[in-house]
């Protein structure tokens, strides 16, 4: 875990020194926390291209890992700058000033992230629980998302998997955005045990999410207070599934307290419910949201604030505010770091591509800062889209198709998004009418003094004291227009194989709006003490499903077996005993002994490669045809140089499987119930005679 920490620690410094180029009025903790998230992604490209040259990281990680950090820590060059390093000094004295001496608002800060940083701890030590008998997880959705991250990080620590194949589709290039599971494998290659590295960068990247997420909803409303209550809308995310949890109850023998302790299955995803919490079925088990997220919303605040703020070709105003830079330097850099969005998540570039192409119209006279991020952005992501498209199996048709309403099926839509999403429709839906009646109203104001009209956009100003609701700027409907395209696309199309992947863009209009509400919120909470009290019961119906399903999953009342102890030694084995790149013939399921090794698969989980696009049909029918010992599986053998086959469980579960074909091979290793057969030497005799 200490490797995890140090390595942490290190890219942060140099990310966090590469804000200076495109963020100002910035706090450290702010800085830190993006440049963790910046730093990661510096780090991962010179990184991968190293291991991809041939430094296979089993051998090679020590010296991958200095030379890619001496490229990410470039940026800490900018502190000789005499202008950025006074800037530095001026934030340091400014976080040193928030945590000395004792003040109810410091101590409130205090508890806020702190509460929230041990959350994390406790929720993704759940992620992955390895013990005596196997290896677990006590994600309610992270059955099958748990090995196949594992598959993807033993395959590029252990299996040097360059350049990348899909573990799980022997042959087709692996085009899942997987730049969180090769920062793992390279710490998995000097030594980090996999599940403590996992642990810190998920919580580190989902604290990062946090400050970035809540400094996000600042920018937008002005309003400090709004920022804090947005980031538990977020990190608790839910319908009406808190009802449905209070019924349980009645009908059950249980105290509240015991209830509580034992509750028996989410009230966010399932049977009555698609939506999900995030935490639960995205944070946790979708490690590329995870970091891509707060990588979009750094892109995304930028661009907003571009939007919002005066032309930057007035040089001279962005040199009195402290700039010493070229004035499409910002947006070029921040292009640049949208760019890597293909390779980190790439939902999340075409969530930007959609911001981004709404908010120009509305800006069109900073067309040249619009010009350089475009620059920027294309520069890195064009390469990278050629490379994951070039040899990969998806099928492009699959990913886009009309579908209506989501997931709701034969249920009325409207009932299913109250349903799902409880009051943050309703409040959503009366803050974009408040803001559009204030856009037919402001023109009444124009005699005003500027002072008045714009008192909820001033920096150090966030309390909103009139009857007005306003978005920093003024400029409420031009924000939400993006993310309400981003509602209505998704519940208008498939955008991707699976219909239900389109909560990849639809977590991002929930991000996007939750600004808006919380604001609604705050402007209820300051009108009076009765309208307090609705701001109070609004804000704990909005959270009270998620809260109920994130803390199923931080108080450890969840343990599904992944692995069982054979699976566990079997792949332990195969690492150490089999060559790196040895073919695997196995069962067509998604927690194989396989995974473990590190190894390529001939085939593995029909959910995971169907929801990637990939028709499997064929091969898994060839899987079939060698396990039955049909009269053509000494020839499929020979077709995909297959070195072992595994009979274990699963295998004699799910397939027919001929013992006397496979009893001419030698028996390579065996754990209790699980065999592995070398095919090796019967490959060469089938070589000779052709």
């Amino acid at each position: 875990m200490l490797i995890a920490i140090l390595f942490t620690v290190a890219v942060s410094l140099g990310g966090g020194a590469l804000t200076y180029l495109f963020a100002k009025d910035e706090g450290l903790l702010w800085r830190l926390c993006a440049g963790n998230v910046i730093g990661s992604v510096l780090f991962f490209f010179p990184a991968f291209l190293l291991a991809s040259s041939g430094m296979c990281l089993d051998e090679s990680a020590p010296l991958i890992l200095i030379a890619s950090l001496a490229v990410a820590s470039v940026p800490l060059l900018l502190l000789k700058r005499k202008d950025i390093r006074e800037e530095f000094r001026h934030e340091k004295d400014l976080a040193r000033g928030k945590v000395q001496g004792a003040t109810f608002a410091k101590l409130y800060r205090f508890i806020f992230y702190g509460c929230f940083a041990l959350l994390f701890v406790f929720f993704f030590s759940r992620a992955m629980i390895v013990a005596a008998d196997g290896i677990f997880t006590g994600g309610s959705q992270n059955l099958g998302d748990l090995p196949f991250h594992l598959g993807a990080i033993f395959g590029f620590s252990e299996g040097c998997n360059f350049p990348p194949q899909n573990p799980s589709f022997a042959g087709a290039t692996f085009s899942y955005p997987f730049t969180a599971d090769f920062l793992t494998a390279l710490l998995v290659g000097i030594g980090a045990d996999v599940a403590n590295a996992m642990f810190v960068q998920n919580v580190v990247w989902a604290f990062s999410l946090l400050v970035i997420f809540e400094r996000f909803v600042v920018k937008v409303t002005g309003d400090r207070f709004a920022g804090k209550i947005a980031v538990p809308i977020l990190f608790f995310s839910g319908g009406f599934g808190f009802l449905w949890f209070l019924s349980d109850f009645w009908d059950g023998s249980q105290d509240l307290w015991a209830f509580i302790w034992n509750i028996g299955k989410d009230y966010t995803i399932g049977d009555e419910f698609r939506w999900g919490n995030a935490m639960v079925t995205l944070f946790i088990t979708q490690r590329s949201l995870l970091l891509g997220m707060p990588l979009a919303l750094i892109v995304t605040g930028f661009l907003w604030k571009n939007l919002t703020t005066e032309s930057t070709e007035n040089t001279e105003v962005r040199r009195a505010a402290g700039y010493r830079i070229s004035p499409l330097l910002p947006a070029f850099v921040v292009g640049l770091l949208a760019g890597t969005l293909p390779i980190v998540h790439a939902h999340s570039l075409g969530v930007l591509f959609v911001v981004s192409a709404c908010w120009f119209f509305f800006s069109l006279e900073k067309w040249k800062e619009w010009l350089a991020f475009g620059i920027g952005t294309a520069l890195v992501a064009l390469p990278e889209l050629f490379w994951i498209v070039s040899g990969s199996a998806s099928r492009g048709g699959e990913f886009i198709a009309w579908h209506f309403g989501f997931q709701a099926g034969d249920t009325n839509v409207v009932w299913f998004w109250l349903k799902n999403t409880g009051l943050f429709l309703p409040l959503l839906i009366s803050a974009i009418a408040i803001l559009a009646i204030d856009s037919f109203t402001d023109s009444d104001d124009e005699g005003e003094p500027d002072e008045k009209r714009s008192r909820v956009g001033k920096k150090n100003d966030p309390a909103i004291h009139d009857s007005r609701f306003l978005i920093r700027e003024g400029s409420g409907l031009t924000y939400v227009l993006p993310f309400a395209l981003l509602f209505v696309i998704a519940n208008l199309f498939k955008l991707a194989p699976w219909e239900w992947d389109n909560i990849k863009v639809l977590v991002y209009w929930f991000a996007g709006s939750v600004p808006l509400v919380a604001l609604f919120l705050v402007w209820f909470w300051r009108k009076s003490v009765l309208l307090k009290v609705f701001a109070a019961l609004w804000f704990c119906v909005l959270i009270a499903s998620g809260a109920l399903d994130v803390w199923r999953t931080a108080s450890g009342q969840i343990k599904n077996q992944v692995f069982d102890k054979q699976a566990v030694d079997l792949g332990n084995w195969a690492r150490f005993y089999t060559e790196p790149d040895a073919m695997f013939l196995n069962a067509p399921t998604f927690n194989s002994a396989v995974v473990l090794s590190g190894r390529i698969s001939v085939m593995r989980y029909p959910g995971h490669l169907s929801s990637h696009g990939i028709d499997y049909l064929p091969r898994e029918a060839d899987v079939k045809s060698i396990y039955a010992g049909a009269p053509d599986a000494d020839g499929l053998i020979e077709k995909y140089r297959i070195d072992y086959i595994l009979v274990s469980p699963a295998e004699r579960s799910m397939l027919s499987v001929n013992e006397g074909f496979l009893g001419k091979f030698p028996i390579a290793h065996q754990e209790g119930e699980y065999r592995l057969y070398s095919v090796r030497s019967q490959k060469s005799e089938v070589r000779s005679q052709n």
